[in-house]
């Protein structure tokens, strides 16, 4: 078959030389200045994903990739859908099909067997991985699902609720194991420590608080001066099941120490609400978010600032990579940048999405970044030393 523009290129030489003059002119078209494209200006946006999950059709909240198998992924998002696809196979994807809100919240149980999916209508669905089946749906909660964690060593499902409680089930049979109550607002962030032997819940009522994990009893509810004004909105514990630090929306960050109930230091610096802490694997040192646009690396053993990491705008999650000295942020610009928690220096800022990222994680290789937005794509990110 003739190649069309080969064709074309053969009649101009025909032709030889080819003017035009003016009754050749048909019309002129008058163009502003401001349409013609600058030189500087770049035609294509930037994008330094090598893969690009775009199943959803609307705005993505979760992110998650599974703890055993590097390419696994599941998100969830607006378009009240979950779903579980892996990374370099754009032709698979699976669906978490039945939740009948925003799937805001994911978690894979710690041996990788088992996702659990919770969403703003109150339901939590737990997936069997290897057979893509769903296994369990967990009810009770009377809001919508703001978090949920897996016991470290169990098929056992934390999770917290618009309704002002925190909620436990066996996540292989479906039953309803306890009810932790007392909270007097949304349970905003929790988790059990790595212990298993206690769980810590804070609130948007300002509290945090410690609970046994068999009886459902509040062992101590942290509150008041000297302690957060406003709610609470992430926590982290310590590896050594010890210390809790928790921020909030009035800018503050606190450690508590989770036997006693009180309050061990305070960590002063941002001065807007902080949307994110991760606790450095390997060294004594916490990184905290804030939609002032700042990450600072904190010394937890002199609650001293190490450094100060500057953003265009304000830092919605972040993530340790691996045991390294390295973090990702995402950022209310769209970028999400990696950092040296050493020198404080950006090492790369990694281009794709155009609207804010709303969270991260890192496969199990520690070889991907997955980050997710409010631009209703997932993207991959590939990691290099």
């Amino acid at each position: 078959m003739s190649n069309p523009a080969h064709a074309l290129h053969e009649e101009e030489d025909d032709q030889g030389e080819v003017f035009l003059d003016e009754a050749d002119i048909v019309g002129e078209i008058a163009v502003d200045d401001e349409d013609l494209p600058d030189a500087d200006d770049e035609v294509d946006e930037l994008d330094d994903s090598i893969h690009i999950f775009t199943g959803h059709s609307d705005e993505l909240y979760a992110v998650i990739c599974s703890p055993t198998d590097p390419t696994l992924v599941a998100t969830g998002g607006k378009d009240d859908r979950g779903f579980l696809w892996k990374i370099g196979h754009g032709d698979w994807a699976f669906e978490l099909q039945g939740h009948k809100d925003s799937v805001s919240s994911l978690a894979f149980s710690t041996d990788g067997q088992l996702l659990a999916s919770g969403s703003l209508d109150g339901i939590i669905q737990i997936w069997d991985i290897a057979s893509g089946n769903l296994k369990s749906t967990l009810e009770g909660p009377g809001g919508g699902i703001e978090w949920i964690k897996w016991h470290p060593r169990g098929h056992v499902v934390l999770a917290g609720s618009e309704d002002s409680a925190v909620w436990m089930w066996n996540a292989d049979n479906g039953s309803y194991l306890n009810l932790f109550s007392g909270h007097g607002g949304r349970v905003s962030c929790g988790d059990f420590t790595p212990d298993g032997k206690t769980i810590c819940t804070g609130s948007a009522d300002t509290t945090l608080r410690i609970w046994n994990p068999k009886s459902g009893e509040s062992i101590h509810v942290v509150q008041g001066h000297p302690y957060h004004t406003t709610g609470l909105t992430c926590l982290t514990i310590s590896s050594d099941s010890t210390l809790a630090v928790t921020g909030s929306e009035d800018g503050s960050v606190y450690i508590v120490n989770i036997t006693t109930g009180k309050v061990v230091s305070s960590l002063v610096s941002h001065l807007d609400s902080v949307e994110c802490i991760g606790l450095a694997p390997s060294s004594p040192w916490a990184a905290t978010g804030g939609m002032d646009k700042k990450l600072i690396i904190w010394d937890l053993q002199h609650s001293l600032p190490r450094c100060t990491c500057e953003h265009e705008d304000g830092v919605t999650c972040l993530t340790w990579l691996g045991t390294s000295r390295y973090l990702a942020t995402g950022c209310m610009d769209g970028n999400v940048r990696l950092w040296d928690s050493l020198s404080g220096d950006c090492v790369r800022t990694l281009n794709g999405h155009n609207e804010p990222i709303q969270s991260l994680s890192v496969s199990s290789n520690q070889e991907f970044l997955v980050s997710v937005s409010t631009d209703g794509t997932a993207r991959v990110f590939e990691l290099h030393e």
